[in-house]
């Protein structure tokens, strides 16, 4: 795959995201993959993105950066949501909070097949 076919990829596997469009979700993502080393099937990674939606409902995933070198993709995501109580172990209590995620991934046969992710949690406690 090029390098601009993996990023148009990407972008609508975000599309996916963003649209909660859960059934399709399998058509970007193996059915086994890694997340920051834990071993996951599409519908623990599936049953993730609905308990973080739950909890934040208006999550939105922002592109802010993407760099593409097959099979690799480097992505900054941005997000300005409100969680509705506790996030990464903070009392957020609905207020609305702005910060980042750097995120990896690894594509093998056109699907994600590990995900290495870390959010920016300095950034949500500067707010608090």
């Amino acid at each position: 795959m090029n390098t601009s076919a993996l990023s148009d990829l990407y972008r609508a596997y975000i599309a996916c995201l963003n649209a909660r469009d859960w059934q399709k979700l399998g058509t970007f993502v193996h059915d086994n993959l890694h997340y920051n080393g834990r071993a996951l099937t599409v519908d623990d990674y599936r049953a993730m993105l609905e308990k973080d939606v739950r909890e934040i409902p208006d999550l939105f995933f922002d592109i802010q950066l993407l760099i593409a070198q097959p099979p690799l993709i480097a992505c900054r995501l941005q997000f300005e949501c409100t969680p509705k109580s506790r996030f990464f172990g903070l009392d957020i209590d609905g207020k609305r909070v702005s910060f980042c995620e750097n995120v990896f991934y690894e594509f093998r046969e056109g699907k994600i097949e590990r995900v290495w992710s870390v959010i920016d949690k300095a950034a949500i406690e500067a707010q608090l």
